[in-house]
């Protein structure tokens, strides 16, 4: 049922009938992912209904999505003054406290994030707004200890306050517990070889950076450009590191918040805005996030970082081309690094160029020389394989095998892609048995395995493996086309057109023509021919 403007104005905020034409207008618009129109049309019925706490509390997450702060300050003071305000309004409102200096406002927002679900940062923000009032910043922290959700958080600000007041050896001491425990924690490493380069000690800052990853390299260069120790520095570091931890979850707009609240804090911090991209795109406001994406400057160390979330954007929005020419644009550069490379290839491997793929990985294997893991013959072979070239294929699929005979991905691979082309029946089956003895649940090893039997003749060992790698994977088309195939085999027509039925649900283009005849005529010559799978 479609409901006319009068009638939205009935069931939305009382507003005149002008009023709710632009809400309507704004709220296909934030539906659409255009946040700055969405943002721009509840501003202005806003302004005509300055106390309407629906309009207001939309106003508000548009406008930090779009990056309107003085809109999103205005809709939180009216949800704060209903007594309605999400909780984040208060981390809107330390932040802006805290960038204009104002130490009362600052409190008090300490004071309201202290009294909601989002306490477990307030230890930390009362540990820097204490050293940044020239105070003992430790006991705040204290306080904090014994909260399982904040213990990470103050472990983290221990150690950072600890380089903060000089105390460098407590610091690198502290350092080294929390960075063994989790030695994949970069954002603390930068956060305290900045302040470490702050204080002058840039071989410790080096130190933290070690290791051959471009990100790194490029961080160990940017190291001495690093702020001095503040409030705003540790609170917007917080902030950071709790969208950090959000990021692939479900909490975009809570993500958009803790990151326009650290920008606001310490606008140069591209990391911050490396996580406000990714949920802006979450959101589906790509356009935004792209906006957001060109203030990384190329000479920041996070600038790569930036070209491939710029990738991941376009290909989300559906510009797959424009994703693949950008991605082939950084892999042909002089200085491309192997994560250039690869994510071209996956690229053209993930849109069906096969033929282009191959080169690109092959260029991968010929650069890791030595290193070349399996996943990178794997890669070649199986992209040379989907290309038509068994031939080029074979060597690299069984050095996959040959560099990791226990995966059973590379097992699998070769297997089965033997067993479709009727070649080297038994090795296929060893090589099909060991992956599934290492990966018994796995239905795609499961369906491979049975296929096997299958081809090999043997539908007794081959009928139960498909039957229970249908159950686990039953939207399958290759499973379920399977399972109706060895039906057929041993007699039971009626469930293999049942199974190829199954199978035709989510089938397309010659698949679901070659199933179409199976369920008219049965297998055939015709029918059973099919291309590799899996």
């Amino acid at each position: 049922m479609i409901l006319s403007v009068a009638a939205l104005a009935v069931m939305t905020p009382a507003f005149a009938l002008a009023d709710a034409r632009s809400y309507v207008r704004a709220r296909a618009a934030a539906a659409d992912g255009q946040v700055g129109v969405a943002a721009a049309g509840y501003a202005a019925v806003l302004a005509t209904a300055p106390d309407d706490e629906v309009v207001a509390v939309r106003a508000y997450r548009n406008a930090l999505a779009a990056g309107d702060l003085a809109l999103a300050k205005r809709a939180g003071t009216v949800l704060t003054r209903a007594e309605v305000a999400p909780a984040d309004v208060a981390i809107l409102d330390f932040a802006d406290a805290v960038r204009t200096r104002n130490r009362a406002a600052a409190d008090d927002a300490l004071g309201r994030i202290g009294a909601g679900p989002l306490d477990f940062l307030a230890p930390v923000l009362r540990a820097w707004s204490a050293f940044d009032r020239g105070n003992d910043p430790f006991p705040a922290l204290d306080q904090g200890a014994d909260s399982g959700l904040s213990r990470r958080y103050v472990t983290e600000h221990r150690a950072l306050l600890l380089i903060a007041t000089g105390q460098i050896d407590e610091a690198v001491t502290a350092l080294q517990t929390v960075v063994t425990a989790d030695p994949g924690s970069l954002d603390l490493r930068w956060n305290a070889a900045q302040l470490f380069a702050a204080k002058g000690k840039r071989q410790i800052a080096v130190s933290l950076l070690s290791g051959e990853d471009p990100v790194l390299v490029r961080l160990r260069r940017e190291v001495s450009r690093g702020p001095k120790p503040s409030l705003a520095f540790g609170a917007s570091r917080a902030l950071t590191r709790l969208a950090a931890d959000l990021a692939g979850q479900e909490t975009q707009a809570l993500s958009i918040l803790l990151t326009r609240s650290a920008l606001m804090l310490e606008p140069g911090d591209d990391r911050a805005r490396l996580l406000l991209a990714a949920a802006l795109t979450g959101e589906g406001a790509y356009d935004r996030a792209l906006t957001v994406l060109d203030a990384v400057q190329p000479a920041s160390p996070f600038h790569a970082a930036a070209m491939n979330e710029r990738i991941d954007v376009r290909r989300k929005r559906g510009d797959t081309e424009g994703a693949l020419a950008l991605a082939a644009e950084l892999a042909g550069a002089r200085d491309a690094t192997t994560a250039d490379l690869q994510r071209h290839a996956d690229l053209l491997s993930a849109m069906g160029r096969e033929r282009d793929a191959a080169p690109v990985y092959a260029k991968i294997v010929e650069r890791a020389g030595d290193r070349a893991t399996w996943i990178n013959y794997l890669q070649l072979g199986g992209a040379l394989e989907r290309a038509g070239d068994w031939a080029g294929a074979l060597p690299h699929l069984r050095k996959a095998v040959e560099l990791a005979p226990e995966q059973p991905v590379a097992l699998n691979y070769l297997g089965y892609s033997q067993v479709e082309r009727g070649e080297n029946l038994p090795e296929a089956l060893a090589l099909l048995e060991r992956a599934s003895a290492l990966r018994p649940d796995d239905a795609a090893i499961t369906d491979s395995l049975g296929w096997a039997y299958f081809k090999s003749g043997d539908y007794a060992r081959a009928l139960p493996l498909l039957e229970r790698a249908a159950r686990g994977d039953p939207s399958s088309v290759a499973i379920n086309e399977h399972l109706g195939d060895v039906y057929w085999r041993v007699g039971r027509r009626f469930e293999a057109r049942y199974a190829w039925r199954a199978a035709a649900l989510y089938a397309e283009g010659e698949e679901k023509a070659r199933l179409t005849g199976k369920m008219a005529n049965g297998l055939t010559a015709a029918t059973a021919v099919r291309a590799a799978a899996n």
